[in-house]
């Protein structure tokens, strides 16, 4: 939850600072957010292909390259908890 305070309190800064610099943000809200979801999906589409490629079902190959976790991170109430097995955090609960 942390992350989403500072992540807040940074865009509420840089906010602060362009209206003191009387200039309007890049891009309308909206579309900047659609944007980010572009490039985050857009990320995704290289190793999922692949996956594909290879005869893996969309699920799987969705869970593989461990999409949600990188387009969504790690949502609040799942601390320390990995969406997919072969992730870092789960090894080392493993070891």
């Amino acid at each position: 939850m942390k992350i989403y305070l500072f992540s807040l309190g940074a865009g509420l800064l840089v906010g602060v600072i362009y209206s003191l610099l009387q200039v309007r943000s890049p891009a309308p809200p909206l579309v900047a957010l659609v944007g980010l979801l572009g490039i985050l999906v857009g990320e995704q589409v290289i190793p999922v292909g692949r996956q594909l490629l290879t005869g893996t079902s969309l699920a799987a190959a969705w869970q593989k390259a461990a999409c949600a976790t990188h387009i969504f991170g790690l949502l609040p109430g799942h601390h320390g908890r990995a969406a997919t097995t072969d992730s870092p955090a789960q090894d080392k609960k493993a070891s």
